[in-house]
């Protein structure tokens, strides 16, 4: 067994990429990419947003947010309007398109969750929360001076 089978760090990575490329291949048919489909499931959930807020919440910076949205307002997934209050803010709302396939990818949440054998909502959920706790530890463990510095005799078995 590969040395990289047996760390933890490893095992998150290829999972993340087997979830995503069963993403890719779901939303194929629609010409969705994964991104595209966590800005329309957060426009559906949490109503419009600002770019802004959007990029915070999908935790995507500016630079990847503008082509993304631009693609996606091509293909009348959503629309962007600057807030006539402050031209700065824009603000993405549902296009006509983005509002009609929301039904069409209802089933996606329940075979991804099928594929990872989670049986129910509550292992969903119980999974889900144990990911966001690791996720806020490893912030806190990234931050600058909160970490002791590796030394070359260091080996990471996470």
């Amino acid at each position: 067994m590969p040395v990289t089978d047996e760390m933890v760090c490893f095992s998150l990575y290829a999972a993340s990429r087997a979830t995503t490329q069963a993403y890719r291949t779901m939303l194929e048919p629609w010409g969705l990419t994964y991104p595209q489909y966590l800005v329309l499931v957060t426009l559906w959930v949490e109503g419009d947003q600002t770019v802004s807020s959007l990029g915070e919440h999908l935790q995507l910076d500016s630079g990847t947010m503008s082509p993304l949205l631009r693609r996606m307002e091509q293909s009348d997934l959503v629309r962007r309007e600057r807030r006539s209050t402050d031209e700065r803010v824009v603000t993405v709302t549902l296009g006509d398109r983005g509002r009609t396939i929301r039904s069409e990818l209802a089933h996606i949440p329940a075979r991804i969750a099928e594929g990872m054998g989670l049986p129910d909502e509550d292992a969903a959920a119980e999974l889900v929360g144990a990911l966001q706790r690791l996720i806020a530890t490893m912030r806190t463990a990234a931050a600058p001076g909160s970490a002791t510095p590796a030394t070359p005799a260091t080996r990471d078995s996470a």
